[in-house]
């Protein structure tokens, strides 16, 4: 039932072995901690009786019956598809027969395309195209809507360019899934990858939650690089968390030890949040500066992010992963998210790391461009 996730399986232990990782898009020095403890966390005061979901729902402005607390984003996306996929079977009136459609962005993240087959869905695309500077479209969602929609999936930022989408074209987009008929879904781990705090909320970062008939997932993994503690959430009407959590009771819950540290990380949230803003400038710099020094390169940085996604002139992405990975470096390839030209450049690592390696991934472009020219 479940299908491979070949991006997923591709990726696990490149991390750990390459010399230059420009794969990893978490905001963190090294690849993993042994400490129990992040060191992130290490010393910081724990909250005296505040529960994981009251505070999350304080960062989101929403009530705590409308948060769930998830074994990470992945985990969180899965309960939320289901969830919408289970209301939206309990509004049909043939629901044993029925694949309700499920509408995925393209490009996109490899895993949000695929989990929801795997729920029974009929899983269709709805297109950002590099044309139009991949913005999301409620028109485009309107157009591929079908009779039997159900949800509409995004990330936002959108994974692999870092485009980031408003708060009120996600209302736009929420907008056209209701007259559809179904519930928009938004990916935001990497919301909170702005330069400056815009809202008080959300981590400082544009969100869907509290628009109609939306559902927003997020974690502690990408902005406070905090991975290891598996904590992610769901943020919805208390419908959709019902019965995300009556699902969850068939898949792993969250660890105990888990919820508690990540209580500790949102009681110091906003200390952890202005050093995650000095590491995402400084990498959002380092990535400007190398995209403009290479004119064989196409793609876009956009403002504050620090991934982007590149396609070179002379060589396909898989050429050009392939390269890097020959030099211990690891870039990921295009082709997991629906675009094999080009790959995806990700600077999460600390800031000097990154600087080493994007100096090697420049070496190895720059052999590429002259062996295309020969």
């Amino acid at each position: 039932m479940f299908p491979p996730l070949p991006y997923l399986e591709w990726i696990s232990g490149r991390v750990e072995a390459a010399e230059y990782d420009l794969g990893s898009s978490d905001l963190r020095s090294a690849p993993h901690e042994s400490d129990i403890v992040p060191e992130r966390l290490t010393g910081l005061p724990d909250p005296d009786d505040e529960t994981l979901c009251a505070q999350l729902a304080d960062v989101y402005d929403v009530s705590p019956e409308n948060v769930l607390v998830t074994a990470g984003a992945t985990h969180a996306n899965l309960l939320a598809e289901s969830a919408a996929l289970t209301v939206a079977l309990d509004d049909t009136e043939e629901a044993e027969d029925s694949n309700p459609q499920v509408l995925v962005e393209k490009p996109g993240y490899q895993p949000l395309v695929l989990t929801p087959g795997a729920l029974s869905a009929r899983v269709d695309r709805f297109l950002r195209p590099a044309r139009d500077e991949y913005v999301l479209s409620g028109d485009r969602i309107t157009a591929a809507a079908m009779d039997d929609f159900a949800l509409a999936v995004t990330s936002n930022r959108h994974n692999p360019t870092g485009r980031l989408t408003s708060r009120e074209s996600l209302a736009t987009a929420a907008e056209a899934c209701r007259e559809a008929g179904g519930y928009l879904l938004v990916d935001e781990v990497y919301a909170p990858f702005v330069g400056d705090a815009t809202t008080d909320h959300a981590f400082g970062g544009v969100t869907g939650a509290g628009l109609p008939n939306t559902i927003v997932t997020g974690s502690l993994t990408k902005f406070y690089g905090l991975g290891g503690l598996r904590i992610g959430w769901l943020i919805a009407s208390a419908e959709i968390v019902d019965a995300a959590r009556h699902a969850a009771f068939h898949v792993p819950a969250v660890a105990e030890p888990s919820r508690a540290l990540a209580r500790r990380a949102l009681h110091n949230r906003d200390e952890l949040s202005a050093s995650a803003r000095d590491h995402l400038q400084t990498n959002h710099e380092l990535l400007a500066s190398f995209a403009a020094e290479h004119d064989e390169l196409s793609g876009v940085v956009y403002p504050g992010s620090t991934f982007a996604f590149f396609e070179h002139e002379h060589v396909s992405g898989d050429e050009l992963v392939e390269a890097a990975w020959e030099q211990d470096i690891l870039v990921v390839p295009g082709r997991f998210f629906d675009q094999s030209d080009g790959f995806r450049v990700a600077l999460g690592r600390d800031p000097e790391h990154v600087e080493a390696a994007l100096d090697a991934l420049s070496g190895v472009i720059e052999s590429l461009s002259a062996s295309s020219e020969a």
